[in-house]
């Protein structure tokens, strides 16, 4: 059966598509990957063209998906609570959540987790983390929000992803493994390995 991975924040602008993008180039060479946009703007959609290597496919139908034939499906959500989620969470294997480390951007993810929480209740073996996005370099993560992060009760993944032109680029660019910043590289294969290690236990 194929692993869901969904990439989940009800909040614009925080790396979802870009995640996507580069963590299927990260599995691609392991597993048959495909990327679903359910987004109905659909944005991967729009460059699926530059990535031919890549099965990137709009699909809202939950069915659908879930009888799509590959390894490793990565589901890419809307910026906005859609009703579909909490069926979508309940067919994930793990769900990603991705924020930026403002103050007001941790605070925007207490409705993603909530929904979680409730589909944690009919499927206890999903698993969910929070991964910290867009990370300015020097800018650092502040107490406060590590403060705020620990009352979650989700974990919190080892590996950032920091704010680097190379990644915010990548959907353009071929995305990350297949460009020339090692940082970056490292920081995706970081995290692919992080989340297959949490799926596996």
């Amino acid at each position: 059966m194929s692993k869901i991975i969904t990439i989940a924040h009800q909040k614009g602008g925080v790396g979802k598509s870009t995640l996507a993008i580069n963590l299927a180039l990260c599995f691609q060479d392991q597993l048959s990957v495909a990327i679903v946009d359910i987004d109905p703007q659909g944005s991967l959609l729009h460059i699926k063209d530059d990535f031919p290597q890549l099965s990137i496919i709009g699909e809202s139908n939950l069915q659908n998906i879930r009888q799509l034939a590959f390894d490793l499906i990565i589901v890419d959500t809307p910026p906005y609570l859609s009703n579909l989620l909490p069926e979508l969470f309940e067919s994930s294997d793990f769900i990603v959540v991705p924020t930026k480390a403002g103050f007001f951007d941790v605070m925007a993810i207490r409705s993603t987790l909530a929904l979680i929480k409730a589909a944690k209740v009919k499927i206890p073996t999903l698993k969910a983390a929070i991964i910290l996005n867009m990370i300015k370099p020097r800018a650092g993560i502040t107490n406060d929000v590590i403060d705020l992060l620990a009352t979650m009760n989700t974990p919190i993944l080892k590996t950032m992803i920091h704010d680097r032109v190379s990644i915010a680029s990548s959907a353009i660019t071929s995305g990350i493994i297949n460009g020339k910043d090692q940082k970056a590289k490292e920081e995706i294969t970081s995290l692919a390995e992080e989340i297959v290690d949490l799926i596996s236990t």
